[in-house]
């Protein structure tokens, strides 16, 4: 039993930065706005997290700055794309790259240091629980946060006007602008957010998942994230399925060589892109679904004079 609720407890710690990071895209998505940045932002969370973490001491610090410099990220993007006007594919896929290059060189005097880890939260007798106690009462703090954003965001986007009015613009921005509708406003909004739990999912990489810094560290999260978002036919109480389904196929690589089951390790260290690509393949058989949901703006620029 200890064995089951160790195993659970590292899915769910490696399920928490994909579920972060896409519940952030999908309000971006459902914006209009179609981010490939995501990767991008959640190493430069990192880095910051890490950093800030290791220079004061204080792992709760560094998790702020992970935030911080996610959504300063982002406003890099939104400008390009929003004000600018530039194409979201190519905008988002070159923040990836300077991301990764970025964090690169200023991560160098971090590496093989020690790290700051936030604490698992304790409440004394229920944690104490037997196999609820851990699952339920003593994981880390972002798996709590998670868990409050994916309810946050669905009570916003299906029961508020704010909520309706984004989703207005994500399917036409075009008569959302008619009706007055500040289109770039709202969209800068949720691009901003986005990289906000994308900075947010790369802390929980430095400051929980492995505490220490290690170039290249997010290793395609942020593009299992995007995916996720489709999993989810942007929906986002349907994201926890997929999340943990990607989680349980990223650790399930490390039990198997534990319980040394005679299984080639680049075929495990496969299992989670193969799980992605299984899983995009049967939503796109259901095109009925798919197009239902997709935020029929989804990627097309808006300048309002034009």
């Amino acid at each position: 039993m200890d064995i089951a609720v160790n195993i659970l407890l590292t899915i769910a710690t490696a399920a928490t930065p994909l579920l972060v990071a896409a519940i952030g895209e999908l309000v971006v998505e459902r914006s209009g706005v179609l981010n490939l940045g995501v990767e991008g932002m959640m190493i430069m969370g990192a880095v910051a997290g890490f950093g800030a973490g290791y220079l004061t001491g204080s792992p709760w610090l560094g998790l702020l700055a992970a935030v911080l410099v996610g959504a300063l990220f982002s406003l890099l993007f939104a400008v390009m794309t929003l004000s600018l006007a530039t194409n979201q594919v190519a905008t988002g896929l070159s923040l990836t790259l300077l991301g990764l290059g970025l964090s690169g060189m200023m991560g160098t005097g971090f590496v093989g240091l020690p790290g700051e880890r936030l604490p698992n939260l304790y409440i004394p007798f229920l944690t104490d629980l037997p196999v609820v106690g851990r699952l339920v009462f003593g994981q880390d703090p972002v798996f709590y946060i998670s868990i409050a954003l994916i309810a946050g965001v669905a009570w916003f986007l299906f029961r508020t006007r704010t909520g309706l009015t984004l989703r207005s613009i994500g399917d036409s921005h075009t008569s959302a602008h008619a009706l007055g509708i500040h289109v770039l406003r709202y969209r800068y909004l949720a691009v901003l957010f986005g990289g906000a739990c994308a900075g947010l999912a790369g802390g929980q990489l430095s400051l929980v998942y492995t505490p220490q810094w290690v170039e290249n560290m997010t290793a395609g999260r942020g593009w299992i994230a995007l995916a996720l978002v489709v999993f989810a036919s942007w929906r986002p109480w349907r994201g926890p399925a997929g999340g943990y389904i990607f989680g349980a196929g990223r650790n399930g690589q490390l039990h198997a060589q534990a319980f040394g089951i005679p299984v080639p390790s680049q075929f495990l260290s496969s299992l989670p892109y193969l799980a992605t690509i299984a899983v995009l393949v049967l939503i796109s058989r259901n095109k009925r679904l798919t197009m239902m949901n997709t935020p029929a703006a989804l990627g097309q620029p808006f300048v309002p004079d034009r």
